[in-house]
Order: structure tokens, then sequence, then C-alpha cells
């Protein structure tokens, strides 16, 4: 067997949304509340954040004082997406490709999940598709934060037994809860807090670069799981 094969880790499961590409929400999010007046605090991230878009179109009405459903709320945060988007075109995050061949190295299946719909994994992703096990890509926004659908319903497996990388430390806390291995990639953006959130948390693998999620890092992962130190310190 490969050094660089996994001995406990059966399954990783990557985030698209500001992993696999680059964070738009955070900027997105920052523009849209401040231009309606609204203060950006980790607290309203934390209320947005990897919440089903009905629990985050009515945060993000609060607190920016708007007389609108979560859905006209929800619709206008789209409009300024698109045109965050067309100032800055997505593309892949630097590294993306090459982290999926390591990940996929480790004999572990890989899996992508994310809050959007699948068309951003079948656009961006398509040249990388093969790495991916069946479904390939599962849609989160009915099921936040989808830890226990994706590891126990989709792929029959423990939770000793699965990865998960992302880039939300409100992720972080139900993975810390279930004691599921977490490697945490939070925005670069100058406003965002998920780094900070994620420290306090207690996440203890951290990243600035996707580089930096390296075959060593990776063993180093799969052995916590083994010895069920996830999120804790080996005795």
């Amino acid at each position: 067997m490969s050094s660089r094969q996994f001995n406990q880790l059966e399954l990783v499961c990557v985030n698209i949304d500001g992993v696999l590409l680059p964070d738009t929400f955070s900027p997105v999010m920052h523009r849209f509340l401040t231009k309606h007046g609204a203060a950006y605090t980790g607290e309203l991230e934390r209320l947005i954040f990897s919440q089903p878009r009905i629990v985050g179109g009515a945060n993000m009405a609060s607190a920016a004082r708007l007389p609108w459903s979560p859905d006209r709320t929800i619709a206008a945060y789209f409009e300024e997406r698109d045109a965050y988007l067309a100032e800055h075109p997505l593309a892949l995050a630097d590294g993306a490709g090459e982290l999926l061949e390591r990940l996929v190295e480790t004999g572990a299946e890989v899996i992508c999940y994310g809050g959007l719909g699948r068309e951003p994994f079948d656009e961006f992703l398509a040249p990388h598709k093969h790495l991916f096990s069946e479904p390939g890509y599962i849609t989160t926004n009915d099921i936040r934060p989808g830890i226990k659908e994706i590891t126990t319903e989709h792929f029959g497996r423990r939770y000793d037994q699965v990865l998960f990388i992302d880039d939300v430390n409100r992720f972080a806390e139900f993975a810390k809860d279930l004691d599921v291995a977490f490697v945490g990639v939070p925005s670069d953006f100058e406003h965002s807090f998920q780094r900070t959130q994620m420290t306090e948390t207690g996440v203890k693998h951290i990243v600035r670069s996707l580089h930096e999620i390296d075959h060593e890092l990776l063993t180093l992962v799969d052995k916590e799981a083994a010895s069920g130190t996830s999120w804790s310190v080996e005795s």
C-alpha cells in the first residue's frame, strides 16, 4: 500500500463555494448589506453563511431593515452577485485540480457539495469530473449543513471515516459536534470573520491555500481520525 493512502478515512467531501471556487459570498454580502445601511459583523456572517436560503434571506432583510420577504431579499442578493461576477469572473481556485488529484491518491472517495445548484460544478469542474464518486455533486441547501446526510445516507459511512473541507465556521461547529475530521479554508476577504471564528471554534487545521493541503497534512488528518483526536489532543 502506498504511504500516501489513508488507513482510516474513506470519504473526502470538498465544498465548492469558497474552496474549489473562490469565495464570492463574503464580498457580495458585504456589498449588499453595507449598501442597505447594515453593519457587517461576525455575528451576521454566523447567521447567514451555510444557512438554507430562506433563513439567510430573512436574516439579511432583518439586518438591513428591509421590508422584504426572504425570497425577494435572496433575489436582490443574487442580482448583486451577478453584478459582482461580471467584474470578477469565476474560475477554479488556485491549486484546486492538484488538490483533487492528491485526494484521489489517498484511495478515498471524493465528493463535492455546496448550497448552490449543480451548474457551477458542471461548468467549472468538468475537466475533473472523473475524480469524483457518483453523483459528483450534492446540493445541500435543503439539508444544511449536510454532514449527516452525505456521510450516512449517501455513502453509508461512519463519522470517523469522513473528512470535510469547508470555508465556513458554522459548518466547522457542526463537524466538531459530530467529531468529524475537518480542514478549514476560510476566506481571505478583508472583512471576513471566518478565520477568527474557526480559531475560536478550535479548528486544528486552517490553511490559506489549497496547496497547503498536502500529503503530509492529509496523512496527519487521517491519523487523527483513526485515534479519535480530530478535535482533541491525543492523551
